[in-house]
């Protein structure tokens, strides 16, 4: 899930809620009118792994800024305690997340390879 936490999975989670809702409008007064909806633009295609590797490295981000400003604030320097608080969390649900997702996906290949051909 791209992005998966953090503010720019947040960006990202708004924007898609954004483009469905205006979706969901334009096909609402299509619908209305008879006509048939037509997108504006075309979907870009991207693949599954890519999508995976994308979330992956912005979960990497993640815990990379909120090491930073760990060591940061333990060495002394003039950090916020909540912002080094926040940036954990952050860094931490998102790895809860890509761990649930890794999950899925194992058992979904698991029920994949028991089926019978």
């Amino acid at each position: 899930m791209s992005g998966v936490g953090g503010v720019g999975g947040i960006d990202r989670v708004m924007a898609l809620r954004a483009q469905i809702l205006e979706r969901n409008a334009a096909l609402s007064r299509a619908n209305a009118s008879g006509a048939a909806s037509v997108p504006s633009a075309p979907a870009q295609a991207t693949s599954f792994a890519t999508t995976m590797e994308n979330a992956l490295q912005s979960v990497n981000a993640q815990a990379q800024k909120a090491s930073a400003l760990s060591e940061a604030y333990d060495r002394g320097e003039t950090v916020d305690i909540a912002k080094v608080m926040l940036a954990r969390q952050e860094a931490s649900v998102g790895f809860e997340a890509t761990l649930q997702v890794r999950n899925k996906i194992l058992s979904a290949y698991k029920d994949i390879m028991s089926m019978p051909v």
